[in-house]
């Protein structure tokens, strides 16, 4: 039986290369029978087909082009056309501008372009970008991580999961967010940079951001390497009085 409920089901959540045990950012969003990957980071595809095949995917969304949150992109393609799995479509993907010409930059290894668009449907995203996938409806904002990137609202029958993506506090992401069941939140620095552009969130901040935008629930992602997840969690939960939780490997979070 399908569940009818929003669930999350981390498929990596490591940061900038993956772990033993754990992929690069990856997640596969579903209800019923309607499945989406978010995030392509380097090995999630692996784990990815622990729950679905990549022709089983309604969509494939992607937040920005650093290699940890899309890299797994470039397997997909050759598993799409030159191995065992036979599309009745191209799989519909939504990333930032330049998507395909960065995919087939990769791809391609003659004069020939590599046919990026027979595998992918590519949607390129905008600020305030809407689309209905299935039973799921993604809404992306425009967020600050010095480089086209993107957040994303996914609804669902009453139930809201936001994913932050990767960027430094801003207001699209605590707009976005506002009054989510779930925020899916990086907690990549350990410090803020003493000078400099700020591109991602401390700990503390993904507590800031969840408690400004009055989430139900945090889940920290994306730790960096300088911070255990145990104390992620921690400082995080210092910011916001609800429950806080790990994107710990292998995790599945049913939302509603």
């Amino acid at each position: 039986m399908t569940s009818d409920l929003l669930r999350l089901t981390v498929l990596g959540s490591a940061t900038p290369y993956p772990s033993v045990d754990n992929p690069c950012s990856g997640y596969l969003v579903s209800r019923g029978d309607t499945r989406v990957w978010v995030d392509a980071g380097s090995g999630t595809l692996a784990q990815l087909q622990r729950h679905v095949r990549i022709d089983e995917l309604d969509a494939i969304w992607i937040s920005h082009l650093h290699a940890d949150h899309s890299a797994d992109l470039l397997t997909a393609f050759y598993g799409a056309l030159y191995a065992d799995v036979r599309l009745a479509a191209p799989i519909p993907l939504y990333g930032p501008p330049g998507i395909a010409g960065r995919l087939a930059h990769f791809l391609t290894n003659t004069a020939t372009r590599s046919p990026v668009e027979a595998a992918f449907d590519v949607h390129e995203l905008y600020d305030g970008h809407q689309v209905r996938v299935g039973a799921l409806t993604l809404t992306s904002r425009a967020v600050a991580h010095g480089m086209p990137a993107f957040a994303l609202r996914i609804e669902a029958a009453g139930s809201s999961l936001v994913y932050s993506g990767d960027t430094a506090p801003c207001a699209n992401l605590t707009r976005l967010a506002e009054g989510c069941d779930v925020l899916l939140c990086e907690a990549d620095s350990a410090e803020r940079p003493s000078e400099g552009e700020q591109v991602h969130h401390t700990p503390e901040d993904a507590g800031d951001t969840a408690d400004a935008a009055r989430a139900g629930r945090l889940i920290v992602t994306h730790v960096g390497r300088s911070l255990t997840p145990g104390q992620a969690v921690a400082r995080a939960a210092t910011r916001f009085d609800g429950p806080v939780d790990h994107a710990a490997p292998g995790a599945v979070f049913s939302i509603g």
